[in-house]
């Protein structure tokens, strides 16, 4: 059986702690830009949101408007047709007296009609 025999190496102190500071360094910036891109995705994010929330009220008011419009017309289309409905009312009422008088008229026509057919007035 042969040996081999044990290499050693030899670092200084010096060159470990180097090389230590120089990953920890790289693990710090690569952090560091990561934290960068996520304020930067936080700030679009925010920029959205505000620009969103900006659209929103510029619609609720627009809508707003638009419903008190409408509901303005509309009143004014019902007290249109309330006014119309009084009319027609009215001309019922009407209607219905003359109706009546005609009524009351033609009954008295075939009354007298007929008391002068079977002889109940006097001959004139």
């Amino acid at each position: 059986m042969t040996t081999t025999p044990k290499a050693t190496v030899t670092y200084s102190i010096e060159d470990i702690l180097a090389r230590i500071e120089d990953k920890i360094d790289a693990r710090f910036e690569k952090v560091d830009r990561q934290l960068t891109e996520i304020n930067q995705r936080l700030t679009k994010l925010e920029v959205g949101q505000a620009e969103l929330s900006g659209d929103i009220k510029a619609l609720d008011e627009r809508l707003s408007g638009e419903i008190k419009a409408l509901d303005e017309r509309l009143s004014g289309d019902i007290k249109t047709l309330s006014a119309k409905v009084d009319g027609l009312g009215k001309r019922l009422d009407n209607q219905e007296f003359l109706n009546r008088g005609v009524a009351v008229a033609v009954l008295a026509a075939l009354l007298a009609g007929s008391a002068k057919l079977f002889g109940l007035l006097p001959k004139g």
